[in-house]
This record gives C-alpha cells, sequence and structure tokens, in this order.
C-alpha cells in the first residue's frame, strides 16, 4: 500500500479476540470518544482489503463488544483477534491545533532545540498518563521514551515532517 493511502486513513481500534459465542467481538478503541468508532464505519483492516460494518452491542473491561458485518462465529471472531481497524481520515473530526492523531506523529524525525537529530517517532504509547514518544536513536538500534508533553515537545510541525524537543536532563 502507498504511503498516500495509509495517510488517507487513521488507525481507530483493533479486534481483542471473540466474545460469547455468537460472534460478537471484543473490541478495543482508540477513539476519545470509544464509542464514536461505530460512527465511522464501515471500518477497514490496514491493507484495506476487508470492510466492516460496526454495530456496538455493550460495554466490556477494557473496550467494547461489537458485531462485525460478515462474522457470524465465534471462530471467525477469534480469527481475528489483533486486527486493527481503519477509517478514512476526511470522515474524523477535525483536532485541534494542539491534538494530533498518533499516525501523524509516527516517522516524524525529533531534534533538539540547538537542531541536533535525536531520531524518528517508531511508536506512540500510552500507560495511563501522558502519552510518550519512543523515539528510535539514528545509527543504533536503541530507543528511547520521551514524554509527549508541551515542556519536552514544544514544537510539532506535521507540514514540515519534525518535532522539535527539550528533553530533560540525562534522558538521552
Amino acid at each position: 500500500m502507498s504511503d498516500k493511502a495509509m495517510n488517507d486513513k487513521v488507525c481507530v481500534g483493533a479486534i481483542g479476540g471473540s466474545f460469547g459465542v455468537k460472534g460478537e467481538v471484543r473490541l478495543k478503541s482508540f477513539c476519545a470518544d470509544p464509542e464514536a468508532i461505530a460512527d465511522y464505519a464501515p471500518l477497514t483492516t490496514e491493507d484495506g482489503a476487508t470492510a466492516y460494518t460496526v454495530t456496538l452491542t455493550g460495554q466490556i473491561k477494557n473496550g467494547l463488544s461489537a458485531r462485525l458485518g460478515g462474522v457470524k462465529t465465534k471462530e471467525e471472531a477469534d480469527a481475528l483477534k489483533g486486527v486493527r481497524l481503519y477509517a478514512p481520515r476526511d470522515r474524523l473530526p477535525a483536532l485541534p491545533d494542539d491534538e494530533f492523531y498518533h499516525a501523524d506523529l509516527i516517522g516524524l524525525t525529533i531534534l533538539d532545540t540547538g537542531g541536533t537529530e535525536l531520531g524518528r517517532v517508531k511508536a506512540v504509547l500510552n500507560h495511563g498518563a501522558d502519552d510518550l514518544l519512543e523515539v528510535h536513536m539514528p545509527g543504533s538500534p536503541k530507543t528511547f521514551l520521551l514524554p509527549f508533553t508541551r515542556a519536552c515537545v514544544p514544537t510539532v510541525d506535521l507540514a514540515g515532517g519534525r518535532i522539535i524537543a527539550d528533553p530533560p536532563e540525562g534522558l538521552i
């Protein structure tokens, strides 16, 4: 799939496996309002080969239960465990200036306030508090975690493909 095609889609959730025995799935929503995931349907797989309608059926621990179009059995639902679901970017709400889709941050170059390259964003993680940027250091297999706060990341320049960071002393 081309970079342009991937940039036109945003990952909004993932299937956590089956829920019950009648083809429902456990759905992890990555949306600010978890139930809004159904509003962006049909959702597609990463390669765009399969599209699913989404009907939410309830809230469960760590997610939602849902029916996906075409999924009729527990076995079919189990086979989808781990599949990430994507929505077209133009179906998603516009974000305020200080908010970003995680997909837009991955791959950006991170420079320190002096212009030295620190690395590229490998992933955006969230373990309950603020987001963390996992940064892959240039010329090294190592990564480090940078808090995605205004203090540590004063500038995100999506158009320029870069982030200006002011990491805490001793982080790197």
